[in-house]
C-alpha cells in the first residue's frame, strides 16, 4: 500500500477544509495511513499527523518493538509507564487550532487534550477519512476480491454439508472455521438464523435444532490482508417454507436489479431506491427494515452507506455491498447480499456464487 500518497492526500485535504492537524487512535484510520494497528487498550496510541512537518506516531513503549516504521513517513515516540502521554501530544499540537479526531477515540482521552489545549477546536476526523477511504486502489479491490472469493469457497462448502439436526450455533462455528480455512486471518460474525429466527437481520447463533422444512439465512465473514468479505447467501433444509417461494423471487430480482443499476454518476440513494422500488412494488415494503447496503474496506461497514437520503455520487474504486432483505415476523427472513465495486463503466461484483436459493439436507 502506498503509505506516502495516502498521507499527501490526507494533508491536502486537510489545508483545503482548514484543518491544521488530524489525531488518530484505535480503530481503521491509523492503519489506513501508517500500516500499524494499534492494540485498544487503555494506554494510549496516537498518531499526530500536522498539516505540514513531521508526522509522530505516540505509542506505549511496551509497543513500540510492534511497529514498522515506514521511512519518511512518521517519526516513532514511545512513552514510558510514568510518562503523560496526553501531555506529549498536546505539546505537540500546541500551534494547532482546529483538530480533526478520529472518531473511535476514547472519550478520556479527548476530554483530557480538550482540557490541555483550551484554546483547541475539535472536530471529526471521519469526514477526511471517509473521503479518502471510500475511494479503492487497484491493489486495495484485489484484497477485496480475495475476500470475496474465500467467502464463496465457503458458500460452495454449506451448500454440500447437511444442515438438518445441527443447531446454529453449531453451523455457525463450522462457517468460522471454514473462513480460516480458505484464508481469513480473522472472522467477525457468522450468523445463521434458522425458520424464524431468519426474521432478525442480526440474529445471534442459537441452539435451535435446524428443522426440515426450515430456510436459513448464513451472512458471514471477515478479515483477509485487512480487508473484509460478507456475504450472505439462503438454504433450504429439503423443500422451502410455505409462503417462502414467491417474496425470495421478488427479492433475487431486487438484489440483480440493484447491482446493475450500479454505475458512476449514481447517487447511493438511488440504488436504494431500485431496490426497496421492487420490493414495495411486491406488497413487502414494510418487510424491508434496513438499508440496502454500506462500504467495505479495512471497515466491514464504512461509507459509502446505499441508504435513502444519502446522496453522494458514485465513482469508481467505491465498494460497498449490495443486501436487501424481507422479513416476516415469526414465519422466516431472507436476504441476499453481494460486494460490488463501481467500475468506470458499471460494476463489478466480488461475490459470485450462486445467489438461486440452495437446497440442503
Amino acid at each position: 500500500m502506498n503509505y506516502h500518497a495516502r498521507v499527501r492526500a490526507a494533508r491536502g485535504l486537510m489545508a483545503r477544509r482548514g484543518i491544521d492537524a488530524m489525531v488518530l487512535s484505535v480503530g481503521s484510520d491509523l492503519p489506513y495511513f501508517t500500516g500499524y494497528v494499534a492494540m485498544p487498550l487503555e494506554r494510549l496510541t496516537m498518531l499526530v499527523l500536522p498539516v505540514a512537518g513531521t508526522a509522530v506516531l505516540i505509542v506505549p513503549k511496551l509497543e513500540a518493538p510492534r511497529v514498522v516504521e515506514i521511512p519518511d513517513l512518521f517519526d516513532v515516540r514511545p512513552w514510558g509507564e510514568t510518562e503523560r502521554p496526553v501531555s506529549i501530544i498536546a505539546g505537540l499540537l500546541k500551534d494547532a487550532y482546529r483538530i480533526a479526531i478520529g472518531d473511535q477515540t476514547w472519550s478520556t482521552f479527548l476530554l483530557q487534550l480538550q482540557e490541555q489545549l483550551p484554546s483547541g477546536m475539535f472536530v471529526q476526523a471521519s469526514p477526511l477519512t471517509s473521503e479518502l477511504r471510500m475511494r479503492k486502489d487497484s491493489d486495495e479491490i484485489e484484497m477485496l476480491r480475495r475476500a470475496g472469493a474465500a467467502a464463496d469457497r465457503v458458500v460452495a462448502r454449506l451448500a454440500r454439508t447437511r444442515f438438518s439436526g445441527r443447531t446454529e450455533r453449531e453451523l455457525s462455528r463450522q462457517i468460522a472455521e471454514w473462513l480460516i480455512a480458505e484464508g481469513h486471518e480473522t472472522v467477525d460474525f457468522a450468523i445463521v438464523g434458522s425458520g424464524p429466527n431468519g426474521a432478525s437481520p442480526h440474529h445471534e447463533a442459537s441452539d435451535r435444532v435446524i428443522e426440515v422444512g426450515d430456510s436459513v439465512v448464513c451472512d458471514f465473514g471477515g478479515s483477509l490482508g485487512g480487508y473484509w468479505s460478507d456475504t450472505t447467501r439462503m438454504f433450504v433444509v429439503d423443500h422451502p417454507p410455505e409462503g417462502f417461494e414467491e417474496p425470495f423471487r421478488v427479492l433475487r430480482l431486487a438484489q440483480a436489479a440493484a447491482v446493475d443499476a450500479v454505475r458512476p454518476g449514481a447517487t447511493a440513494a438511488s440504488i436504494d431506491a431500485v431496490a426497496r422500488g421492487a420490493i414495495v412494488e411486491a406488497g413487502y415494503g414494510e418487510y424491508f427494515i434496513h438499508r440496502t447496503g454500506h462500504g467495505i474496506g479495512t471497515d466491514v461497514h464504512e461509507h459509502p452507506y446505499i441508504v435513502e437520503g444519502n446522496e453522494t455520487v458514485l465513482e469508481p474504486g467505491m465498494t460497498f455491498s449490495i443486501e436487501p432483505g424481507i422479513y416476516l415476523p415469526n414465519r422466516f427472513g431472507m436476504r441476499i447480499e453481494d460486494i460490488v465495486a463501481v467500475t468506470a463503466d458499471g460494476v463489478e461484483r466480488l461475490n459470485t456464487s450462486p445467489r438461486d436459493l440452495v437446497t440442503v439436507g
